[in-house]
C-alpha cells in the first residue's frame, strides 16, 4: 500500500455520528485493519502517526478522531512497530492526555527522554508516570520547568537519589520552605547532588556546610563566604573552643612549626584533639593544599588575619601563594566570626541542624551579603600580611 494514501485532510463537514470523517481514506483503513495481517497494522499505524505529527494544530474533532483511529490501530501492531509509531506520535505538540498515554504507554527504553522534551505534558500524564514508582522516569519528570505544585509534592516524597539530583539542578524549581529542607538534607548524603546546589545562585550556601569535604575549593569557598557578616545558632562546639586549654597563638605557632617541617600526620592528630572531628576529617584537614578547610579551623579559634594566613602559606601549595588567593582568605578573616567558623566545625562534627539558618533572625539578607570595604578596596591590613607572607616565600623554613 502507498504510504502516500495516507494524509490528514480537513473535515468534510459530515455529522458527528460520521467517524473519522477528518481522514480522507477512512474506508480503506477500516477495510485494510479487517482483512490485513499484522505487517499491514504495523504499516498503518506507523503511516498514521506520522501523518499526524506532520499536522499543523488539529481541530477538537480532528484531535478526537485520530483518538479513535490510534486506539485502534495500536493493539494491531507489533511492539517495536508500535514502539516506532509512539516515537513518531511523541513528535507532536498537540497531543491530548489520550494520546500523551498512548505514547507512554508504548514509547519503551525512550520514554524518559520524551518525559523530558516533550512541549507539554497534562499533569494527569505526569501523575501517572509517578504513581508507577519508577524512579528514572521520576528524575526524567523532575528536570522538566512546568511541574506544579502537586507535582513537586509528589517529587519530593520519592526516596530516590536520581530524583533529587534532577530536582537539585531544576532551576525552575524555587528552593524554599519545605522543598527547601528537603534539598539541604540530601546535599549531606549525596555529593552530586551538593555539586548542583553549589552552582545555583538562589542556594544559600550556608546549607552546605556539612557537605563542605565534597566540595571543590571554589565551593568551600562560597560555603565560607555565605557566613559573612551573618550571625549564627549557638554551636556546642563554640565553649569548648572558649575553654580549651590551647590558646590560639599557641595553636599558630604549633601549626605554623609542624606545616614547615611538613609533619601532617602529628597535625591531624593535633586537629584531633583540639576539635573533637573524626580522624578522616583531621587528615582532611591536615593534607589541605588549598587552605579552605584549614582556614575554618583557625578562624574558630580567634586566629588574627596576619597569623592565619601565615599557616595557610606554610599548608598550601607553592602555586596557591598568589597575592588573589590570599588577599581573598584575608578578606574572610576579617568578615567570618569565630562564632560562624564555630558553627561550621558544629556542622562537620553533625551537632546542628542548618535548616536553622533559614529562620529570619539568621538568615542571609542583601545588606549583609554586601561587599564589605575590604572587598572593595585594598585594605592596609590585607596589603601589610600579603607583603610580609611574601618574604616568607613558599614553604619558607
Amino acid at each position: 500500500m502507498s504510504l502516500e494514501l495516507i494524509e490528514w485532510v480537513p473535515p468534510l463537514g459530515a455529522d458527528a455520528d460520521d467517524t473519522m470523517t477528518g481522514f480522507k481514506p477512512y474506508a480503506t483503513f477500516e477495510l485494510l485493519m479487517d482483512t490485513g495481517g499484522t505487517e499491514r497494522a504495523n504499516t498503518l499505524l506507523c503511516a498514521a502517526c506520522d501523518a499526524f505529527a506532520r499536522r499543523g494544530k488539529p481541530s477538537a474533532g480532528e484531535l478526537d478522531q485520530f483518538a479513535v483511529l490510534a486506539q485502534k490501530l495500536f493493539p494491531g501492531a507489533s511492539p517495536a512497530s508500535r514502539a516506532k509509531a509512539a516515537a513518531t506520535l511523541g513528535r507532536s505538540e498537540y497531543l491530548s492526555p489520550f494520546l500523551e498515554e498512548l505514547v507512554v504507554r508504548h514509547l519503551g527504553d525512550d520514554l524518559a527522554d520524551f518525559l523530558v522534551s516533550a512541549p507539554r505534558l497534562a499533569e494527569s500524564t505526569m501523575l501517572k508516570v509517578l504513581a508507577s514508582g519508577d524512579a528514572n522516569l521520576a528524575a526524567a519528570l523532575a528536570r522538566r520547568a512546568d511541574l506544579s505544585a502537586t507535582l513537586h509534592g509528589r517529587l519530593f516524597q520519592m526516596n530516590s537519589r536520581k530524583v533529587y539530583r534532577a530536582l537539585a539542578g531544576n532551576l525552575s524549581i524555587a528552593p524554599k520552605g519545605p522543598f527547601l529542607s528537603a534539598l539541604a538534607r540530601s546535599a549531606q548524603m549525596d555529593h552530586q547532588v551538593a555539586f548542583s546546589l553549589a552552582a545555583r545562585k538562589d542556594f544559600d550556601a550556608a546549607l552546605l556546610a556539612p557537605a563542605f569535604f565534597d566540595l571543590s575549593e571554589p565551593d568551600r569557598i562560597k560555603v565560607i563566604t555565605a557566613f559573612a557578616n551573618r550571625p549564627t545558632p549557638a554551636s556546642p562546639i563554640r565553649r569548648t573552643l572558649e575553654q580549651i586549654s590551647v590558646a590560639a597563638p599557641d595553636l599558630v605557632r604549633a601549626l605554623d612549626k609542624l606545616f614547615s617541617e611538613n609533619r601532617r600526620p602529628e597535625i591531624a592528630n593535633l586537629l584531633n584533639q583540639i576539635t573533637g572531628l573524626d580522624e578522616v576529617r583531621c587528615g582532611q584537614i591536615a593534607h589541605d593544599t588549598k587552605g579552605a578547610a584549614l582556614f575554618v579551623v583557625l578562624s574558630a579559634f580567634g586566629t588574627r588575619p596576619a597569623e592565619g594566613l601565615r599557616v595557610i602559606v606554610r599548608a598550601s601549595a607553592e602555586e596557591d601563594n598568589s597575592a588573589g588567593h590570599l588577599g581573598e582568605f584575608a578578606r574572610l578573616f576579617e568578615t567570618v566570626t569565630p562564632n560562624a567558623a564555630a558553627f561550621m566545625l558544629s556542622a562537620w562534627r553533625g551537632e546542628v541542624d542548618l535548616i536553622e539558618m533559614t529562620r529570619p533572625e539568621f538568615r542571609a539578607s542583601d545588606r549583609r551579603r554586601a561587599p564589605t570595604p575590604l572587598a572593595r578596596e585594598r585594605s592596609p591590613i590585607v596589603d601589610a600580611a600579603i607583603e610580609q607572607l611574601a618574604r616568607l616565600g613558599a614553604r619558607a623554613g
